[in-house]
Protein backbone atom coordinates (compact mmCIF):
# COMPACT_ATOMS: atom_id res chain seq x y z
CA UNK A 1 0.00 0.00 0.00
CA UNK A 2 1.35 3.29 -0.87
CA UNK A 3 1.06 6.51 0.71
CA UNK A 4 -0.61 9.49 -1.22
CA UNK A 5 -1.06 13.16 -0.50
CA UNK A 6 -3.47 15.69 -2.47
CA UNK A 7 -3.31 19.29 -3.57
CA UNK A 8 -6.85 20.08 -4.56
CA UNK A 9 -9.38 18.63 -2.44
CA UNK A 10 -12.03 20.59 -2.95
CA UNK A 11 -11.53 21.06 -7.09
CA UNK A 12 -14.01 19.53 -9.69
CA UNK A 13 -11.78 16.50 -10.36
CA UNK A 14 -10.43 15.91 -6.95
CA UNK A 15 -13.04 13.00 -6.03
CA UNK A 16 -11.93 11.17 -9.21
CA UNK A 17 -8.54 10.98 -7.52
CA UNK A 18 -10.02 9.88 -4.47
CA UNK A 19 -11.71 7.43 -5.89
CA UNK A 20 -8.95 6.34 -7.43
CA UNK A 21 -6.43 5.98 -4.30
CA UNK A 22 -8.93 4.18 -2.39
CA UNK A 23 -9.47 1.80 -5.27
CA UNK A 24 -6.29 0.90 -6.37
CA UNK A 25 -5.29 -0.21 -2.59
CA UNK A 26 -3.68 3.13 -1.25
CA UNK A 27 -4.21 5.30 1.55
CA UNK A 28 -4.08 9.31 1.53
CA UNK A 29 -2.45 10.60 4.67
CA UNK A 30 -2.70 14.48 3.64
CA UNK A 31 -4.72 17.03 1.77
CA UNK A 32 -4.61 20.46 0.92
CA UNK A 33 -6.83 23.49 -0.41
CA UNK A 34 -7.47 27.47 0.63
CA UNK A 35 -10.92 26.54 0.35
CA UNK A 36 -12.51 24.26 3.45
CA UNK A 37 -15.87 22.30 1.66
CA UNK A 38 -14.03 18.77 1.39
CA UNK A 39 -16.39 16.91 3.15
CA UNK A 40 -16.00 14.68 -0.09
CA UNK A 41 -13.14 13.57 1.51
CA UNK A 42 -15.14 11.12 4.59
CA UNK A 43 -16.22 9.07 1.76
CA UNK A 44 -12.90 7.96 1.24
CA UNK A 45 -10.50 9.18 3.91
CA UNK A 46 -11.89 10.58 6.67
CA UNK A 47 -8.62 10.15 9.16
CA UNK A 48 -6.53 12.51 6.23
CA UNK A 49 -4.59 15.53 7.70
CA UNK A 50 -6.22 18.58 6.15
CA UNK A 51 -4.76 21.69 5.39
CA UNK A 52 -5.45 24.99 3.90
CA UNK A 53 -2.03 26.67 4.16
CA UNK A 54 0.99 25.07 1.95
CA UNK A 55 3.41 26.82 3.85
CA UNK A 56 1.68 24.21 6.65
CA UNK A 57 1.23 21.22 4.27
CA UNK A 58 4.70 21.37 2.97
CA UNK A 59 5.73 21.38 6.51
CA UNK A 60 3.95 18.03 7.33
CA UNK A 61 5.13 16.66 4.31
CA UNK A 62 8.94 17.49 5.66
CA UNK A 63 8.40 16.09 8.65
CA UNK A 64 6.57 12.94 7.77
CA UNK A 65 9.87 12.60 5.07
CA UNK A 66 12.54 13.16 7.88
CA UNK A 67 10.64 11.05 10.53
CA UNK A 68 10.14 7.96 8.36
CA UNK A 69 6.58 7.57 9.72
CA UNK A 70 3.81 7.90 7.05
CA UNK A 71 6.35 9.22 4.27
CA UNK A 72 4.71 10.29 1.07
CA UNK A 73 5.02 8.38 -2.12
CA UNK A 74 2.77 10.21 -4.41
CA UNK A 75 1.12 13.55 -4.47
CA UNK A 76 -1.63 13.77 -6.88
CA UNK A 77 -1.80 17.54 -8.22
CA UNK A 78 -5.35 18.98 -8.92
CA UNK A 79 -4.46 22.65 -8.49
CA UNK A 80 -5.36 25.35 -10.85
CA UNK A 81 -3.62 25.15 -13.52
CA UNK A 82 -0.99 27.71 -13.42
CA UNK A 83 0.11 26.53 -10.15
CA UNK A 84 0.53 22.87 -11.44
CA UNK A 85 4.44 23.29 -12.01
CA UNK A 86 5.10 24.61 -8.39
CA UNK A 87 3.23 22.09 -6.30
CA UNK A 88 5.13 19.17 -8.77
CA UNK A 89 7.95 20.78 -7.97
CA UNK A 90 6.42 20.71 -3.94
CA UNK A 91 6.01 16.88 -4.58
CA UNK A 92 9.34 16.37 -5.95
CA UNK A 93 11.27 18.46 -2.72
CA UNK A 94 9.57 16.35 -0.22
CA UNK A 95 11.06 12.92 -2.03
CA UNK A 96 7.24 11.91 -3.64
CA UNK A 97 6.36 10.84 -7.25
CA UNK A 98 3.98 13.48 -9.08
CA UNK A 99 0.74 12.71 -10.56
CA UNK A 100 -0.70 15.76 -11.63
CA UNK A 101 -4.01 16.81 -13.99
CA UNK A 102 -3.50 18.27 -17.63
CA UNK A 103 -2.58 20.08 -18.79
CA UNK A 104 0.71 19.13 -16.99
CA UNK A 105 1.71 22.91 -17.38
CA UNK A 106 0.89 25.85 -19.40
CA UNK A 107 4.09 26.85 -21.21
CA UNK A 108 6.70 24.25 -22.99
CA UNK A 109 9.61 25.31 -21.51
CA UNK A 110 8.57 24.42 -18.07
CA UNK A 111 8.33 20.98 -19.25
CA UNK A 112 11.96 21.02 -20.01
CA UNK A 113 12.42 22.29 -16.65
CA UNK A 114 10.63 20.45 -15.01
CA UNK A 115 12.68 17.20 -16.86
CA UNK A 116 16.09 18.33 -15.04
CA UNK A 117 14.04 18.52 -11.82
CA UNK A 118 13.28 15.24 -12.18
CA UNK A 119 16.72 13.83 -12.92
CA UNK A 120 18.15 15.53 -10.17
CA UNK A 121 15.37 13.86 -7.68
CA UNK A 122 15.21 10.76 -8.65
CA UNK A 123 11.39 11.04 -8.68
CA UNK A 124 9.15 10.75 -11.52
CA UNK A 125 6.17 12.87 -12.88
CA UNK A 126 2.85 11.76 -14.42
CA UNK A 127 0.36 13.13 -15.94
CA UNK A 128 -3.27 12.44 -16.64
CA UNK A 129 -3.96 11.44 -20.19
CA UNK A 130 -7.15 10.03 -19.56
CA UNK A 131 -8.41 9.21 -23.18
CA UNK A 132 -5.66 7.15 -23.97
CA UNK A 133 -7.15 4.47 -22.22
CA UNK A 134 -10.64 4.68 -23.34
CA UNK A 135 -11.39 1.41 -25.14
CA UNK A 136 -13.13 3.64 -28.26
CA UNK A 137 -9.99 5.56 -28.33
CA UNK A 138 -7.89 2.73 -28.21
CA UNK A 139 -9.32 0.64 -30.97
CA UNK A 140 -9.24 3.39 -33.09
CA UNK A 141 -5.44 3.87 -32.30
CA UNK A 142 -5.22 0.23 -34.02
CA UNK A 143 -7.49 0.64 -36.58
CA UNK A 144 -5.44 3.69 -38.04
CA UNK A 145 -2.20 1.68 -37.17
CA UNK A 146 -3.51 -1.28 -39.24
CA UNK A 147 -4.51 0.61 -41.90
CA UNK A 148 -1.11 2.42 -42.04
CA UNK A 149 0.79 -0.57 -41.82
CA UNK A 150 -1.56 -2.01 -44.99
CA UNK A 151 -1.55 0.88 -47.73
CA UNK A 152 -0.53 4.61 -46.64
CA UNK A 153 -3.31 6.48 -47.86
CA UNK A 154 -4.16 10.04 -47.83
CA UNK A 155 -4.61 12.11 -44.40
CA UNK A 156 -7.65 11.11 -42.52
CA UNK A 157 -10.20 13.98 -42.29
CA UNK A 158 -11.43 15.10 -38.64
CA UNK A 159 -13.88 17.11 -37.14
CA UNK A 160 -13.87 17.41 -33.25
CA UNK A 161 -16.33 19.45 -31.46
CA UNK A 162 -17.11 19.74 -27.67
CA UNK A 163 -19.20 21.88 -25.72
CA UNK A 164 -19.79 21.41 -22.54
CA UNK A 165 -21.97 24.84 -21.12
CA UNK A 166 -20.80 26.78 -18.28
CA UNK A 167 -22.64 29.41 -15.68
CA UNK A 168 -21.45 33.14 -14.99
CA UNK A 169 -19.26 31.66 -12.23
CA UNK A 170 -16.45 30.07 -14.71
CA UNK A 171 -15.99 34.00 -15.73
CA UNK A 172 -15.17 34.58 -12.31
CA UNK A 173 -13.10 31.92 -11.56
CA UNK A 174 -9.53 30.92 -12.33
CA UNK A 175 -10.75 29.27 -14.90
CA UNK A 176 -11.80 32.20 -16.89
CA UNK A 177 -8.26 34.05 -16.28
CA UNK A 178 -6.30 33.32 -19.48
CA UNK A 179 -2.82 33.41 -17.32
CA UNK A 180 -4.10 31.24 -14.90
CA UNK A 181 -6.03 28.45 -17.32
CA UNK A 182 -4.73 29.45 -20.34
CA UNK A 183 -7.98 29.72 -21.96
CA UNK A 184 -10.54 27.70 -22.95
CA UNK A 185 -8.78 25.80 -25.71
CA UNK A 186 -6.15 24.16 -22.84
CA UNK A 187 -8.62 24.05 -20.36
CA UNK A 188 -11.04 21.96 -22.02
CA UNK A 189 -9.13 21.03 -25.19
CA UNK A 190 -5.78 19.86 -23.80
CA UNK A 191 -6.57 16.38 -23.74
CA UNK A 192 -8.54 16.05 -26.84
CA UNK A 193 -5.49 17.21 -28.70
CA UNK A 194 -3.17 14.81 -27.09
CA UNK A 195 -5.30 12.11 -28.33
CA UNK A 196 -5.41 13.12 -31.55
CA UNK A 197 -1.75 13.36 -31.60
CA UNK A 198 -1.11 9.87 -29.94
CA UNK A 199 -3.40 8.21 -33.13
CA UNK A 200 -2.01 10.56 -36.00
CA UNK A 201 0.88 11.81 -35.14
CA UNK A 202 2.94 15.34 -34.27
CA UNK A 203 1.51 18.64 -35.50
CA UNK A 204 2.97 20.21 -38.82
CA UNK A 205 0.44 23.44 -39.02
CA UNK A 206 -1.57 25.25 -36.19
CA UNK A 207 -4.04 27.83 -37.89
CA UNK A 208 -6.40 29.53 -35.24
CA UNK A 209 -9.83 30.75 -36.86
CA UNK A 210 -11.44 31.95 -33.65
CA UNK A 211 -10.09 32.43 -30.38
CA UNK A 212 -12.64 33.90 -27.17
CA UNK A 213 -12.90 33.80 -23.94
CA UNK A 214 -16.34 31.23 -24.16
CA UNK A 215 -14.89 29.52 -27.44
CA UNK A 216 -12.04 28.76 -29.93
CA UNK A 217 -11.15 26.83 -33.09
CA UNK A 218 -8.39 25.89 -35.55
CA UNK A 219 -7.25 23.46 -38.03
CA UNK A 220 -4.28 21.50 -36.99
CA UNK A 221 -2.01 19.18 -39.76
CA UNK A 222 -0.91 15.96 -37.80
CA UNK A 223 1.25 13.65 -39.82
CA UNK A 224 -1.53 11.92 -40.81
CA UNK A 225 -4.78 13.67 -40.46
CA UNK A 226 -6.78 17.05 -41.09
CA UNK A 227 -8.37 18.17 -38.12
CA UNK A 228 -10.82 20.39 -37.96
CA UNK A 229 -11.91 21.45 -34.11
CA UNK A 230 -14.32 23.47 -31.88
CA UNK A 231 -14.38 24.12 -28.37
CA UNK A 232 -17.18 26.17 -26.32
CA UNK A 233 -18.40 26.65 -22.83
CA UNK A 234 -21.01 28.93 -24.39
CA UNK A 235 -24.75 27.34 -23.73
CA UNK A 236 -25.86 29.02 -27.00
CA UNK A 237 -23.69 26.88 -29.17
CA UNK A 238 -25.49 23.67 -27.32
CA UNK A 239 -28.69 24.72 -29.68
CA UNK A 240 -26.81 24.22 -32.77
CA UNK A 241 -25.69 20.89 -31.19
CA UNK A 242 -28.96 19.85 -30.20
CA UNK A 243 -30.38 20.70 -33.43
CA UNK A 244 -27.99 18.50 -35.24
CA UNK A 245 -28.65 15.27 -32.61
CA UNK A 246 -32.37 15.99 -33.42
CA UNK A 247 -31.46 15.84 -37.21
CA UNK A 248 -29.56 12.86 -37.30
CA UNK A 249 -32.17 11.07 -35.02
CA UNK A 250 -35.13 11.93 -36.99
CA UNK A 251 -32.91 10.67 -39.92
CA UNK A 252 -32.09 7.59 -38.34
CA UNK A 253 -35.59 6.60 -37.01
CA UNK A 254 -38.93 6.46 -37.88
CA UNK A 255 -40.11 6.06 -34.21
CA UNK A 256 -41.76 9.70 -33.70
CA UNK A 257 -41.67 8.90 -29.58
CA UNK A 258 -37.90 8.71 -30.00
CA UNK A 259 -37.49 11.90 -31.65
CA UNK A 260 -39.87 13.64 -29.11
CA UNK A 261 -37.82 12.20 -26.25
CA UNK A 262 -34.67 13.78 -27.83
CA UNK A 263 -36.75 16.82 -28.05
CA UNK A 264 -37.65 16.87 -24.26
CA UNK A 265 -34.11 16.13 -23.08
CA UNK A 266 -32.03 18.41 -24.56
CA UNK A 267 -27.85 18.22 -24.12
CA UNK A 268 -26.07 19.82 -21.62
CA UNK A 269 -22.89 18.50 -23.41
CA UNK A 270 -21.99 17.92 -26.92
CA UNK A 271 -18.59 15.09 -27.76
CA UNK A 272 -18.24 14.44 -31.04
CA UNK A 273 -15.31 13.46 -33.23
CA UNK A 274 -15.84 12.24 -36.66
CA UNK A 275 -12.98 10.30 -38.65
CA UNK A 276 -13.62 10.27 -42.50
CA UNK A 277 -17.44 11.16 -41.95
CA UNK A 278 -17.79 8.09 -39.47
CA UNK A 279 -18.68 9.42 -35.90
CA UNK A 280 -16.69 7.95 -33.21
CA UNK A 281 -18.93 7.25 -30.33
CA UNK A 282 -17.02 7.86 -26.87
CA UNK A 283 -19.61 9.32 -24.48
CA UNK A 284 -19.40 6.52 -21.85
CA UNK A 285 -16.59 5.43 -20.11
CA UNK A 286 -15.04 8.08 -18.53
CA UNK A 287 -15.62 7.62 -14.99
CA UNK A 288 -13.38 4.96 -14.42
CA UNK A 289 -10.85 5.89 -16.66
CA UNK A 290 -8.85 8.04 -13.34
CA UNK A 291 -8.81 4.46 -11.89
CA UNK A 292 -6.93 2.80 -14.84
CA UNK A 293 -3.99 5.93 -14.95
CA UNK A 294 -3.21 5.34 -11.40
CA UNK A 295 -3.56 1.46 -12.26
CA UNK A 296 -0.57 2.07 -14.61
CA UNK A 297 1.36 4.48 -12.67
CA UNK A 298 1.27 2.33 -9.92
CA UNK A 299 3.16 -0.57 -12.86
CA UNK A 300 5.30 1.60 -13.30
CA UNK A 301 3.47 2.30 -16.85
CA UNK A 302 2.07 5.72 -16.59
CA UNK A 303 2.30 8.28 -18.83
CA UNK A 304 5.05 11.53 -18.10
CA UNK A 305 6.68 14.22 -19.26
CA UNK A 306 7.33 13.76 -22.63
CA UNK A 307 4.00 11.98 -23.65
CA UNK A 308 2.78 15.50 -22.23
CA UNK A 309 5.00 17.91 -24.34
CA UNK A 310 3.41 17.26 -27.86
CA UNK A 311 0.03 18.91 -26.68
CA UNK A 312 1.35 21.50 -24.12
CA UNK A 313 3.12 22.81 -27.38
CA UNK A 314 -0.33 22.95 -29.24
CA UNK A 315 -1.92 24.55 -26.93
CA UNK A 316 0.36 27.31 -26.15
CA UNK A 317 0.62 27.72 -29.61
CA UNK A 318 -3.10 28.44 -30.27
CA UNK A 319 -3.26 30.88 -27.17
CA UNK A 320 -0.74 32.96 -29.04
CA UNK A 321 -1.49 33.10 -32.60
CA UNK A 322 -4.03 35.72 -33.86
CA UNK A 323 -6.84 34.45 -35.38
CA UNK A 324 -7.92 34.36 -39.19
CA UNK A 325 -11.26 34.36 -38.81
CA UNK A 326 -13.33 32.29 -41.42
CA UNK A 327 -10.27 31.26 -43.80
CA UNK A 328 -9.04 28.39 -45.09
CA UNK A 329 -10.83 25.15 -43.96
CA UNK A 330 -12.39 25.88 -40.45
CA UNK A 331 -14.92 24.28 -38.68
CA UNK A 332 -18.65 24.15 -39.79
CA UNK A 333 -19.68 25.93 -36.07
CA UNK A 334 -17.46 28.76 -36.84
Amino acid sequence: MKNFALIGAAGYIAPRHLKAIKETGNTLLAALDPFDSVGIMDSYFPDAAFFTEPERFDRHLDKMRRSGNGHIDYVSICSPNYLHDAHIRMALRNGAHAICEKPIVLNPWNVDALLEIEKESGRNIYTILQLRHHPAIIALKEKVKRAKEKEPSEPYDIDLTYITSRGAWYHRSWKGDLEKSGGVATNIGVHFFDMLTWIFGPAKENVVHLSEADRAAGFLQLENARVRWYLSIDRADLAKANAKQINKSTASSTNQQINKSTNQQPLTTYRSITVNGEEIEFSGGFTDLHTVSYQNILEGKGYGLADARPSVYIVHSIRNKKPIGKTGDFHPFV
